[in-house]
């Protein structure tokens, strides 16, 4: 018997060559669509919306607003600036705040001030327009305006005035008043506040207040919008470097010593007149 030239080698037994050829290539199809689709993946096809950021935008609204809060109260300093209405008053704010004291300027009731605490010091300044309003803090309303016009009051911290204005200068007590939302927690929309990526939590659907929260660096709380339509705050700067400085010693006028002056020189007239 004549061996079978290794030139034609036997048929393999089985399916037929176009039929086993076909899954050969589904086969080899389904993992090239595989592999595409994993690299349409790393490409941006599934891109992960938090990448690059502080990642809370991945946690729960109630998380994201602890995180923001706990961010507040770690910072050294901040600026705020907005409105805030209460009951019966609206307060426009422009401040820097910082541990150890704040300076600004605050709206109320139509007429303007400005405020500066070194420590416990506390100033208050303010034009003649100001100090004839009706704006002017119980028990600083007696000094004659004509001599405060522009200059630096110190009040004097038992005066009933002191704690109607060093709350707008406390950072803690003036950031634990206003960061207050009521009503079931939610994330909402992301967006922009000052060039930075935020994520924004709501309360009561927006109607219990609402908090955009930085998605870079610190989350610190970007924007505020106070439940009920109380006014809108932009809260920035965050631990920049801040430092309130005293004023000039000539720009300076004693409450206490002003009101003596005044005392003196009208029994001086009246000792004159008798």
């Amino acid at each position: 018997m004549t061996p079978r030239s290794p030139l034609f080698p036997r048929r393999r037994r089985g399916l037929p060559a176009g039929r086993g050829g076909g899954g050969r290539g589904r086969a080899r199809t389904a993992l090239c669509v595989g592999l595409l689709g994993a690299a349409l993946t790393a490409c941006g096809g599934g891109e992960d919306p938090d990448a690059g950021t502080n990642g809370v935008g991945r946690l729960t609204a109630e998380e994201i607003e602890q995180r923001a809060r706990e961010a507040a109260a770690g910072a050294s300093s901040v600026r705020l600036e907005g409105t805030v209405i209460t009951a019966d008053q609206e307060f426009e704010l422009d401040v820097q705040l910082a541990e150890d004291g704040a300076m600004g300027e605050v709206s109320w009731e139509g007429a303007l001030f400005e405020l500066l605490r070194v420590g416990e010091e506390l100033y208050i300044s303010a034009d003649q327009a100001f100090w004839e309003s009706d704006a002017v803090p119980e028990g600083l309303n007696s000094d004659p305006a004509e001599k405060l016009d522009g200059k630096y009051v110190l009040v004097a911290p038992e005066d009933p005035a002191y704690e109607q204005l060093i709350g707008f200068t406390e950072m803690d007590v003036l950031l634990d008043g206003l960061l207050v939302m009521e009503g079931e927690r939610a994330t909402a929309d992301r967006a922009e506040v000052g060039g930075v990526q935020t994520i924004r939590v709501t309360a009561g659907d927006g109607a219990g207040g609402a908090l955009d929260v930085a998605l870079m660096g610190e989350p610190y709380p970007l924007r505020l919008e106070r439940g009920g339509a109380a006014g809108e705050l932009m809260l920035r700067d965050w631990d920049e470097p801040f430092e309130p400085v005293l004023p000039a010693e000539e720009q300076v006028v004693d409450y206490g010593d002003a009101i003596l002056d005044e005392e003196a020189d009208e029994e001086s007239e009246s000792d004159e007149d008798g």
